[in-house]
């Protein structure tokens, strides 16, 4: 079995301690990760304190075709890093581009898009102020030394969402990937790493404690967190002794509202992969469907008609569109969710038993005769669970989705576009959508409300938030 290495200025780094990567469809185990020790890390911000600022002294232009050949990079190994997703995370291979199977291939496109567009991108110098008198200029400065926590369910796509703005920008990076998904991103930057600067891009892998290593340490100058609000709120106390900026996107219970106009046919398809995509392990999946009675039973015909008739399997075999969970602690908190709501009385409209065999498969399931208060709803599954909601009022529709201490996502559903607005306005969430769920695009900024997190990532406003302001004021005269 192989074993992989940490990149760190540039050169391959071998740990003492090691940790077994497992395939979610298997359970086999198929690599060892490195655990990096408290030296190893502190190594790692080390060599990115130490590059960042020749990188950041850098013009503009050469970082910007730097990332152009990053991107080459990433979509000259994508066939190799997406058998890697799929191993490791259990998404099938699927297609590539916006239209096929949002499997591996998917992630590896989406990787190569979303570092082309910040390579693309300018933060000019912006005119606040000007008269006869004075002249106040805002320039972008890089922080310094950014510590990223990639989480396992896109584990490539959302590290590059932390890496690649970060460097851009004139940042350098410390990146730990999820312990459940390691090999891929370690072997990610390493490929990555062969065309930039040593020290631009360093890895750190291993368990919390690693992560707690990394953001605790001093010359870390801001920290980028993918992941649960647990977890969130444990980062952002470390940084708060520090001081340390923060940019935070945690979980979502996103809800989404299907108004008494709404065509279940032509909506099916994209409620599904709104709830589904991934196998439902999507920080802005759709994760509780809010359907007005008169629509309900053609509503969850239609969901079912797709829900059975996925195959799902082994993602490296030809033909699957659905995977396993990631990992056995998720696959458990599925199971015990879709149990509690069959004890409390509600309807499993299909799926709902563990099937026979290896790995962490578990049936997409669809559950009616459910409502607020009940623990699917009111906590994220985060797998391939959709309860649906009967409602008889909208005005209550609107208040069950804001009622929760979530705010990522959510998405309105209706053939009356100015209707769907209208609602759309009141949804206490950073996105809401109207007829698609999850519809990120690398150009348009992304975040949560309330306890979903706080600041942006993508586009200009994700370059922005990876600087700092600085003001330089001229007197005149």
């Amino acid at each position: 079995m192989k074993t992989f290495d940490n990149t760190v200025n540039g050169a391959a780094v071998r740990s003492n301690r090691t940790f077994e990567s497992k395939n979610p469809a298997t359970g086999e185990a198929i690599g060892l990760v490195p655990h990096s020790s408290a030296d190893e890390v502190a190594r790692a911000v080390a060599a990115a304190r130490a590059a960042q600022p020749a990188w950041a002294a850098r013009p503009d232009a050469e970082r910007k075709a730097l990332m152009m050949q990053v991107a080459e990079v990433i979509k000259a190994n994508a066939d190799y890093l997406a058998n890697w997703v799929t191993r490791e995370q259990g998404k099938p291979l699927g297609g590539v581009g916006p239209d096929q199977v949002p499997g591996s291939r998917f992630e590896l496109w989406g990787c190569e898009v979303w570092t082309q567009v910040p390579a693309s991108l300018d933060l000019p110098v912006d005119l606040a102020f000007e008269d006869a008198t004075r002249r106040d200029e805002v320039h972008r400065k890089p922080y310094g030394v950014i510590a990223a926590i990639a989480p396992w369910n896109w584990p490539l796509l959302i590290a590059i969402w932390q890496i690649v703005p970060s460097i851009r920008a004139g940042n350098t990076v410390v990146i730990k990937p999820s312990e459940y998904t390691s090999i891929g991103t370690l072997e990610m930057v390493r490929l990555i790493a062969e065309v930039l600067p040593p020290g631009v891009v360093n890895t750190v892998s291993g368990g919390g404690d690693v992560g707690a290593l990394l953001v605790e340490n001093p010359d870390v100058d801001k920290i980028m967190f993918t992941g649960s609000a647990a977890t969130g709120s444990r980062i952002a106390a470390a940084a708060a002794k520090t001081l340390t900026p923060t940019t935070m996107e945690l979980g979502g219970n996103d809800a989404a509202i299907m108004l008494d106009d709404a065509d279940p046919k032509a909506m099916a398809m994209g409620l599904f992969w709104g709830a589904f995509i991934n196998m439902g392990q999507t920080c802005a999946a759709a994760k509780r469907l809010y359907v007005p009675e008169a629509l309900h039973d053609a509503v969850v015909a239609e969901l079912k008609a797709l829900a059975t008739t996925m195959p799902m399997g082994n993602g490296l075999d030809a033909g699957i569109v659905m995977g396993p969970i990631q990992n056995r602690m998720q696959f458990d908190k599925v199971v015990s969710l879709v149990e509690r709501a069959r004890a409390g009385g509600a309807t499993i409209v299909c799926g709902g038993q563990v099937p026979d065999g290896p790995g962490n498969f578990y049936p997409l399931t669809l559950v009616t005769d459910i409502a607020d208060g009940a623990a699917l709803v009111d906590e994220e599954q985060f797998g391939p669970v959709l309860p649906i909601i009967k409602y008889r009022d909208l005005e209550a529709a609107i208040a069950s989705a804001n009622r929760l201490d979530v705010g990522l996502g959510a998405s309105v559903w209706s053939t009356d576009i100015d209707k769907a607005r209208a609602v759309a306005s009141r949804l206490q969430a950073g996105t809401v959508w109207i007829n698609q769920h999850g519809a990120i695009h690398p150009m348009v900024p992304f975040g949560g409300v309330k306890s979903s997190g706080w600041g942006v990532e993508f586009g200009v406003d994700g370059l922005k938030a990876v600087t700092q302001p600085q003001v330089i004021s001229l007197k005149k005269g």
